[in-house]
C-alpha cells in the first residue's frame, strides 16, 4: 500500500501481521480488565509490585524497539526516468532511527570506541611496506589526534546524551506527575511530594528512577553512536549495537507468536481432558506422551530442513531475502508452538480434575447446564491464572531456546538479526588471536537484561494471580 502523504510503499510480513493482531488482542484484554473488578484488582497488586513495576519500565523499552521494528516499508530509490521507484528490499522504522549507525560500516573487526582497525595492515608509505592499524572510515574519524583526543571527545559526547537523556526524562516525569494529580484530583505540589517520598500505592519513585536510568542510557548511546562504534564492528564491519537492537524483534516474536501457537492446544484439551475423563482423557494423554518421547530438536530440524526445501523449489514466491527469512521465523514459531504445549496441558488436566468435583459444577450439571457453557462460564475463568502464569514462566524460556536453536544452526535464517546468530559468529571470533569478545558480550548483554526482567515480571504475576500465595499473604 502507497501512503502519498509519506510518499511511501508499506510493506507486511506475516508475522508483523501477527504482532499486531496480538497488540490488538492485548489492548482489548486491558479494555477487559479495567472493567472486571477482581482482575483490575489482581493487576493492580502486580503495578503495586516494585520489581514487577521496574520490570515492566525495562520491558517496555524492549517493546517499542519491537514495534519500530514490525512496522516495514519499501524505501524510495532515485530514478534517472523522473519515475517514481521503490525498492524490492524492505526496511523497518528502526532502520530509519539507526540509519547513522547502519550505514557505518568499517572494513571489518573494530573495538568499542576503537579509532583503528583491530587488526594490523600492510600498507606502503613513502615506498616502503609497513604494518599499520589502518584508521577506520566512521569511528572516530572526526578526531585529528585520536590518542590525545578520544578520551575528552567520549566524555563530552557522554555529557551532553547525558544531558539531552535527562531533559526527555524530565518531560516524560512532569506529564506523569500531571496525569496522576487529574486522576487524584490533587494538587502537583501534593504529587511531586508523594513521589518523592515513595508513599504512593504504586511505587512510582522506583518506576522513575528505573525510566531515569533507561532514557540515560539510551540518550549516552545515542549520542556516542553517532562518532563512534559503542559495541564495536564485527567480521563485515557492521556495528554491533545495530545488530543488537534488531535481534531484539527476532526474541520477542519468539517469545510472543509461540505462545498463541501454544495455548489453543494446551487450554482445549486440557480443560478436554480433566472434564470429560474417560476415552477422551486417555487419547489426549496417548497425543501429548506421544509428542514428548519425539526429540524435539531433531524435530525441529527436520522441519526447518523442509521448510528449506520448499523455498528453494519455489524461489520465485519470495519477492526477498527478508520474506524468506520471515517465513522461516514464523515457521520456527509454529514448530516450538506445537511442542511446547503439553507441560500447560498437563497442569491444565490436573485443574480441572479438581475443579470438575467442586460444589457449584455439581450443582451447574444437576440443574441441567450443557458442557460448554459450564466449561465456558466455570472452568476457564478458574484455569486462567495457571495460563497467565505459565505465559509469562515459559516467555524467557522461549528467547533462550532461540539462541540455542540458532547456535546450532537450526534456528532462525542466517540472515535474520538474532542473538543467537550473533552467538553463533562469535564462536570462530573467539578463537582469534587476539579475542574478539564484543559481538557475544552485546548479545549476551541484551539477551540477559530481557531474560532478567521477564523471570522478575513473571514473578510479580504469579504473586498477584497464585490464590495459594495470595492466601498466605
Amino acid at each position: 500500500m502507497i501512503v502519498p502523504l509519506l510518499d511511501i510503499k508499506l510493506g507486511l510480513l506475516l508475522t508483523d501481521a501477527l504482532i499486531f493482531l496480538l497488540l490488538i488482542f492485548t489492548v482489548a484484554f486491558a479494555i477487559y480488565v479495567s472493567r472486571t473488578p477482581h482482575l483490575r484488582s489482581q493487576w493492580a497488586h502486580v503495578l503495586h509490585n516494585r520489581a514487577g513495576m521496574i520490570s515492566m519500565v525495562v520491558l517496555s523499552f524492549y517493546l517499542v524497539m519491537g514495534l519500530l521494528d514490525s512496522i516495514h516499508f519499501y524505501p524510495k530509490v532515485e530514478s534517472g526516468e523522473g519515475k517514481v521507484v521503490y525498492s524490492v528490499q524492505l526496511d523497518s522504522v528502526l532502520d530509519k532511527i539507526l540509519a547513522p549507525i547502519r550505514i557505518a560500516v568499517e572494513k571489518t573487526y573494530s573495538a568499542p570506541f576503537a579509532t583503528n582497525l583491530y587488526a594490523k595492515e600492510t600498507v606502503t608509505v613513502d615506498g616502503v611496506e609497513t604494518r599499520i592499524y589502518p584508521r577506520l572510515k566512521h569511528g572516530g574519524s572526526h578526531l585529528d589526534d585520536p590518542e590525545n583526543e578520544k578520551s575528552a571527545d567520549i566524555l563530552s559526547h557522554t555529557l551532553q546524551g547525558a544531558f539531552k537523556g535527562t531533559l526527555v526524562w524530565l518531560l516524560l516525569a512532569v506529564l506523569l506527575v500531571i496525569i496522576l494529580a487529574y486522576r487524584n484530583k490533587v494538587s502537583l505540589s501534593q504529587i511531586i511530594s508523594s513521589l518523592m517520598r515513595g508513599k504512593s500505592v504504586t511505587p512510582w519513585r522506583s518506576a522513575l528512577f528505573t525510566l531515569a536510568l533507561v532514557v540515560l542510557l539510551i540518550g549516552v548511546c545515542a549520542e556516542l553512536s553517532v562518532y563512534y562504534h559503542v559495541f564495536g564492528t564485527d567480521k563485515v564491519g557492521e556495528d554491533v549495537l545495530y545488530q543488537s537492537l534488531k535481534s531484539i524483534r527476532t526474541g520477542l516474536v519468539i517469545g510472543t507468536l509461540t505462545t498463541l501457537v501454544m495455548l489453543p492446544f494446551a487450554i482445549l484439551l486440557g480443560i478436554m481432558a480433566g472434564y470429560f475423563r474417560g476415552w477422551i482423557d486417555d487419547l489426549i494423554q496417548y497425543l501429548y506422551t506421544t509428542l514428548n518421547s519425539i526429540p524435539s530438536v531433531l524435530l525441529i530440524a527436520a522441519s526447518i530442513l523442509m521448510l528449506q526445501v520448499y523455498m528453494t523449489n519455489n524461489a520465485d514466491q519470495f519477492n526477498n531475502l527478508t520474506q524468506r527469512a520471515d517465513l522461516r521465523l514464523l515457521f520456527l514459531c509454529l514448530i516450538l508452538g506445537v511442542t511446547s504445549w503439553t507441560g500447560l496441558c498437563r497442569l491444565l488436566r490436573g485443574e480441572t480434575f479438581k475443579l470438575r468435583e467442586a460444589d457449584y459444577i455439581q450443582a451447574a450439571t444437576a440443574f441441567g447446564v450443557g458442557h460448554f457453557t459450564i466449561i465456558l462460564r466455570h472452568i476457564l475463568p478458574n484455569v486462567m491464572h495457571i495460563v497467565l502464569i505459565t505465559v509469562v514462566l515459559d516467555f524467557s524460556g522461549l528467547v533462550l531456546a532461540e539462541a540455542v536453536l540458532s547456535y546450532i544452526e537450526i534456528g532462525v535464517d542466517p540472515t535474520t538479526n538474532s542473538w543467537g546468530n550473533m552467538i553463533n559468529s562469535a564462536r570462530l571470533e573467539m578463537a582469534r588471536e587476539p579475542i574478539v569478545w564484543w559481538s557475544l558480550a552485546a548479545a549476551f548483554l541484551f539477551m540477559f537484561v530481557l531474560v532478567l526482567f521477564a523471570n522478575l515480571f513473571s514473578d510479580a504475576v504469579r504473586d498477584a494471580f497464585d490464590p495459594r500465595l495470595q492466601g498466605s499473604q
